[in-house]
């Protein structure tokens, strides 16, 4: 019989908020689960850790996309089991695996969903599940951090992008699975697990959570104008249907910059680096799912190869 443990950010909520949370579970047969809650989900790890030591192995995850990051890290190796009650800003994950918005219909999928396996992947031996990114996206996203964030919401993304548009570009070398990729002026490296952001719009149009691959791209827009057009082409038809962005799928990356640039995992900013890793673990992470999920644009297709 499965131990049933909930990780919570404090700080998040949806319908009638964690209270809300410990009914529906009481309602399903789940009645004293192990309960912790964390003011920021940095706090995170460390109780996951606590709660596995404890026998948990199925996890209630309450929060955004960087609290399941954090808790999907700290359960690296562990035979548990995750399911995600979405109470954040953007929770990409949950949409891209088609979890609603809705501690009802979060619940029971956490409960009776399928398992579905999705890769992990790690930059400088940090996981995450969505997207990691360099440059641009992550001065957007420290710019939107804290109190404009909870004032805003996805809001917030618009306007701290919109003043990131003139942030000065670096250069980049891209090593995939060992071959020379890519050499040239960059405004942002996108590393991404998953396709759709904000509204259905699919960053990376062939991204499968379970495909194995990562995906990655190359923006080289600079400018208001380069960057308002690249984000139209990436609206109908992704990023690939810019001129100014490069992609391409491998296993492994590495890339070197020409001088220390800001960071960010799965919508958190972290600080800035000069070289890092990416590596993808396939099937690393056990995640309940409606039965007839597919990602966030409907497809459910494996790939393979580089484009």
């Amino acid at each position: 019989m499965s131990t049933v443990a909930v990780i919570a950010h404090a700080g998040k909520s949806i319908g009638g908020g964690l209270p809300e949370l410990r009914r529906t579970l009481a309602r399903n047969g789940v009645g004293d689960p192990l309960w912790v809650e964390v003011p920021k989900s940095r706090k995170a790890p460390k109780q996951v850790k606590r709660l596995l030591a404890q026998g948990a192995d199925q996890f209630f995850i309450w929060g955004g996309d960087g609290m399941v990051q954090r808790c999907i890290d700290a359960l690296e190796g562990a035979e548990a089991t995750v399911a995600i009650v979405p109470s954040g800003t953007a929770n990409l994950l949950a949409t891209n695996l088609g979890i609603p918005k809705d501690i009802d219909g979060a619940v029971a999928i956490g409960l009776h969903g399928r398992l579905r396996r999705i890769d992990v992947a790690a930059m400088n031996g940090e996981r995450f599940a969505v997207m990691a990114g360099v440059g641009f996206d992550a001065d957007m996203i420290a710019g939107a951090d804290g109190r404009l964030k909870e004032r805003l919401g996805r809001a917030a993304y618009l306007w701290t992008g919109t003043k990131s548009f003139r942030a000065e570009p670096f250069t980049a070398k891209i090593r995939v699975d060992g071959n020379p990729w890519f050499s040239g002026t960059a405004s942002c490296i996108l590393a991404g697990n998953v396709g759709a952001l904000f509204g259905g719009v699919h960053v990376f149009t062939d991204a499968e959570p379970d495909d194995g691959l990562l995906d990655l791209a190359v923006i080289t827009a600079e400018g208001v104008a380069q960057w308002w057009g690249t984000v139209g082409r990436t609206i109908t038809g992704g990023l690939e249907a810019s001129p100014h962005c490069r992609v391409t799928r491998g296993h492994k990356v590495k890339v070197k910059l020409d001088r220390k640039v800001l960071y960010e995992i799965d919508g958190g900013a972290r600080t800035k680096v000069k070289a890092y890793r990416l590596a993808i673990d396939p099937g690393a992470i056990a995640i309940r799912v409606p039965e007839a999920t597919t990602n966030g644009g409907g497809r459910h297709e494996q790939h393979s190869g580089t484009r």
